[in-house]
């Protein structure tokens, strides 16, 4: 990423809340802010970084989890 400015990156938190779902996108938005926080520390800029809170969502992967997916502009 530092050396393709053309490359962007999707942040997806995940986590399991049992029955409250207000708890679960709290929890998973923190999660990509802290993976989004840590990157932006190694000299990635915040603004080719989206940052999605998917709460319970888990598409068949691990409730409790923090996807990245790196694509072009």
């Amino acid at each position: 990423m530092k050396r393709s400015t053309d490359l962007r990156l999707r942040i997806e938190g995940y986590a399991s809340g049992g029955d409250d779902a207000n708890r679960s996108r709290r929890l998973s938005l923190s999660r990509a802010l802290a993976v989004r926080s840590y990157l932006m520390d190694q000299g990635i800029a915040s603004t080719r970084m989206d940052v999605y809170a998917r709460g319970p969502q888990t598409d068949g992967g691990p409730a409790d989890r923090v996807d990245l997916t790196v694509f072009r502009r």
